[in-house]
């Protein structure tokens, strides 16, 4: 399919279930093909923000090589189990195997996807070209009024976001505090016709995991905890989803019960999102979680330099300053 064709079908909302995968890998760029910035998105600068994030594949070379081609990711580590991926050093993604790895079934609580941000309008518009002119099969594509998005999924059909924040001054907040958010089309031909004609060289400096959207059995459930437990801020509700931040963020985390209505805790040989990390810029607000964990007698153990728990779905996450 031809780069037009393909964003002719993405722009009308005609979306394949699942992304292909790439032809290129960009393991040999040379350098200063890609640009570089070291700009900090809005999002990190929070009083806590995603950090990382571990996902359970029963195929390491072939998720691991779409990351790399399709995301522009590069190794920074290799392990008995698994891989480190990450941008400019930084670790981003954690990908494991393991003999006993079942596909977790499309109802079960764990990933509705993982949303790479980019550090501004141009990149996702750099990565919009790469795509197109690989023929990545997408998912969708939205805009939602704070932020340009697109989706796809890995071969194992994790979900996959590719988002470009708009300005914080340009969001609009509600007197209760909660945040404007929509799904609107996303004109993909305009992106793309905004890209630089330049070879991608993979994804540039600031890139990182800008939020991550969970499937939980139950939304009272998740509220509890998210908002009550940790102490984040509901942002925004839609039928069946709740939208989690900290410092006036649309989201950092979101949970919702499109596919997973009842779900119960994971089993630990479930394929897709085995655990995450939570980092926190203001060691008060992590004082202020972990005493709530210690109230409410929660379970947690320190592990890896933070204190990690697991959401009533059995999803594991690490909270650390």
């Amino acid at each position: 399919m031809n780069r037009r064709n393909f964003l002719g079908l993405a722009t009308s909302g005609m979306f394949a279930a699942t992304a292909g995968a790439p032809s290129l890998s960009w393991a040999n760029s040379e350098p200063g093909e890609q640009s570089m910035t070291t700009e900090t998105s809005y999002a990190l600068t929070r009083p806590a923000h995603i950090d990382q994030s571990h996902l359970v594949v029963t195929d390491l070379g072939r998720v691991s090589g779409f990351y790399q081609s399709m995301l522009g990711l590069t190794v920074i580590e290799k392990t008995a189990s698994g891989e480190v991926l990450g941008v400019g050093g930084v670790p981003l993604l954690t990908l494991t195997t393991t003999r006993d790895a079942r596909i977790a079934p499309r109802n079960a609580a764990g990933l509705f996807h993982t949303a790479f941000l980019m550090p501004n309008r141009a990149e996702l518009a750099r990565w919009l070209r790469h795509a197109a002119h690989n023929n990545v099969v997408l998912d969708g594509a939205s805009d939602h009024l704070v932020s340009e998005a697109i989706y796809l999924s890995d071969p194992e059909g994790n979900g996959i976001e590719i988002y470009a924040d708009r300005p914080h001054e340009e969001w609009k907040f509600r007197q209760d505090g909660t945040v404007e958010m929509a799904t609107l089309r996303l004109d993909l031909q305009a992106l793309y016709n905004s890209a630089p004609d330049e070879r991608w060289g993979g994804m540039a400096d600031g890139t990182a995991i800008g939020h991550l959207h969970l499937q939980v059995g139950d939304i009272p459930q998740a509220d509890a905890f998210y908002r009550d437990v940790l102490g984040l801020t509901l942002m925004a509700s839609r039928p069946g989803a709740s939208f989690f931040a900290t410092g006036g963020y649309h989201h950092h985390l979101a949970a919702n019960i499109w596919n997973s209505r009842g779900a119960g805790a994971r089993a630990d040989n479930m394929t897709g999102l085995s655990d995450y990390k939570i980092r926190f810029n203001d060691k008060a607000t992590l004082d202020a979680a972990v005493s709530k964990l210690d109230q409410l007698e929660i379970k947690s153990e320190k592990r890896d330099g933070g204190v990690f728990l697991r959401d009533p779905w059995g999803i594991g996450l690490t909270l650390s300053a």
